[in-house]
């Protein structure tokens, strides 16, 4: 059987476990010619079949990324797709793999920051990664990225303040500490009590970096 006949939509399923067990099998074989099959498809006209190759494809990510990786391209197409599952599911693949792929990242930071502005929650969860993945890769790609990361948490939603932070928190060195600590304690005053204790685990932490 290929990977499609596989899918949960193929064996007439409506939840994701027939795409999470596949996920496991092909990334236990390694079996890129599965995962190649895969990417050819998240343009499908069949809503389903894109969907759920989607969700097998970040599935893999999560446990063996540089199986993914090849197609970083692919994925970073979807990310003005018209259909928001694929952007998400594109955003999320792509933060599994982001200190891989970093120099083809880094030339599409603009265009992933712009699909984190008109996103949904789970496009700029996972944006946020990308570019902390990317940040973190070395000291060129750090200091083009970084600076977004800063605009991003001075103006994100008070809720959003501690999730996103620890996600930045990988990209954070002795060179530009200074600047995160101070960006977090700006947005103390308008946090609440869990959010401020939060976001002050995430200030020690930096600060013992």
């Amino acid at each position: 059987m290929s990977a499609l006949e596989k899918l949960a939509s193929a064996l007439g399923r409506r939840d994701d476990e027939p795409n999470r067990e596949l996920a496991r099998a092909i990334a236990a074989d390694g079996d890129a010619a599965a995962v190649a099959e895969l990417a050819n498809h998240l343009g499908h006209k069949n809503r389903n079949i894109r969907s759920d190759c989607i969700k097998t494809l970040y599935e893999i990510g999560y446990v063996a990324p540089r199986l993914i990786a090849p197609h970083a391209n692919d994925f970073i197409a979807l990310l003005d797709s018209r259909d928001n599952r694929m952007v998400w599911g594109a955003m999320i693949a792509l933060s599994t793999f982001a200190g891989i792929r970093a120099a083809d990242l880094l030339k599409a930071s603009e265009r992933i920051a712009g699909a984190m502005k008109n996103g949904s929650v789970i496009t700029v969860d996972a944006g946020v990664k990308v570019l902390a993945g990317v940040a973190a890769s070395d000291a060129r790609s750090g200091s083009k990225i970084f600076p977004m990361l800063l605009t991003h948490l001075a103006g994100c939603r008070p809720k959003e303040v501690g999730q996103h932070a620890e996600s930045v928190l990988v990209a954070v060195n002795a060179k530009n500490r200074k600047a995160f600590i101070e960006t977090l304690e700006a947005r103390m005053d308008y946090l609440s009590a869990a959010q401020k204790t939060r976001v002050a685990k995430v200030i020690k932490k930096a600060q013992a970096m």
